[in-house]
């Protein structure tokens, strides 16, 4: 008997990836839905009903609330995988694809948030006096830690894929799955291109043409 899956996703959120990895995984699930508020860009408070810190993806599995994405990929992947998305225990590929998970928001998503707070800080409506004291403070920021931050994860990870097709190895895994957020959003707001970062791009190229990625953005639209 299938497991009841119901995924809390939160519009323009870190939840799609887990929409994807059920696609991945062929499990049925249900989807209940929140919007931002169009002005903070938070999650609403209703999210607080299903997890205490009311952000998302949140979870439940057979009435189990699972949250945190590395969290929610690892468990899905290891209790439903049937040895698909993950590296055998045990092998050099297996270590690969633990750290990628912990990478994706420990190390790659920190520095890209930075960005998108200064970016907002920037653009915020301010009086004129403040402005160019906000500005400074924003371009210091950026040219002394956020944007060398940026360009060291880019060119990290543009690395790694010349060592190999994918980032476990040369198998597709969840781990792929994990990365897909903070590179997508660099692609969007950090700088990424077709001339910088090749392999980047032409990872980001395969994983759209998945089959499951396509029916997640199919059941995030409907």
């Amino acid at each position: 008997m299938p497991p009841t899956i119901t995924v809390h996703h939160l519009n323009a959120s870190r939840s799609q990836r887990i929409l994807w990895l059920l696609e991945e995984l062929e499990l049925p699930y249900e989807v209940v839905r929140y919007q931002r508020d169009p002005k903070t860009m938070l999650a609403p408070p209703a999210l607080k009903a299903v997890h205490p810190l009311g952000k998302s993806p949140v979870v439940e599995v057979d009435g189990e609330v699972l949250a945190e994405s590395g969290a929610i990929v690892e468990t899905l992947a290891e209790r439903f995988g049937a040895g698909r998305l993950a590296p055998p225990p045990g092998t050099p590929e297996s270590t690969r694809y633990r750290y990628w998970l912990h990478y994706a928001e420990g190390s790659a998503m920190p520095p890209l948030l930075l960005k998108l707070v200064f970016d907002r800080i920037a653009a915020a409506p301010m009086p004129f006096f403040a402005k160019p004291i906000a500005r400074r403070i924003v371009g210091q920021a950026m040219a002394g830690f956020i944007g060398p931050q940026l360009k060291l994860h880019l060119g990290y990870l543009e690395g790694e894929l010349a060592r190999r097709d994918w980032f476990a190895g040369d198998a597709f895994s969840a781990a792929d799955v994990q990365l897909s957020y903070p590179i997508e959003a660099a692609r969007q707001r950090a700088g990424l291109n077709a001339t910088d970062h090749p392999r980047l791009t032409g990872w980001l190229a395969r994983i759209h043409a998945r089959p499951a990625y396509q029916r997640a953005l199919a059941r995030e639209a409907a």
